[in-house]
């Protein structure tokens, strides 16, 4: 009789490869460029996130949703839980700055929770232990 088993806290570092790291790496730079830093009026950094805001309550969300993706790189590749409870307290932090009318919406401007995220992200991955070759 065949067994299964659910992995909740996300597959081992070691069942990936060094190039799928870094494609996932890529993909993190492209989100948090995207929802941070896309767009430049008068110097003024901002991206999706931002933009969003202004819509009430759903703006929010959807850039709460989207900061999760390098969360998920964490577990996926293992990279630590220190990094990941960092990575959702500047998420959260985020999402309810950005609530306050008027103010979160600078707020989500100048906090830039997702690129903050994505340091972290690649920091983890530079010094992350490496697997020994056999």
């Amino acid at each position: 009789m065949a067994s299964f088993a659910l992995d909740f806290e996300g597959s081992s570092r070691d069942e990936y490869s060094e190039t799928e790291l870094l494609a996932d790496l890529g993909r993190a730079r492209r989100l948090a460029d995207l929802l941070d830093a896309e767009f430049s009026v008068a110097g003024i950094r901002f991206g999706l996130d931002a933009v969003t805001g202004l819509i009430p309550v759903v703006g929010d969300s959807l850039g709460f949703f989207a900061g999760l993706y390098p969360i998920h790189l964490v577990r996926k590749h293992g990279l630590g839980k220190q990094v990941e409870h960092r990575m959702i307290a500047n998420l959260m932090i985020d999402a309810v700055g950005g609530m306050i009318p008027v103010i979160g919406d600078l707020f989500d401007i100048s906090f830039k929770a997702n690129l903050k995220n994505l340091v972290m992200l690649e920091r983890a991955i530079e010094n992350r232990p490496r697997r020994r070759s056999r």
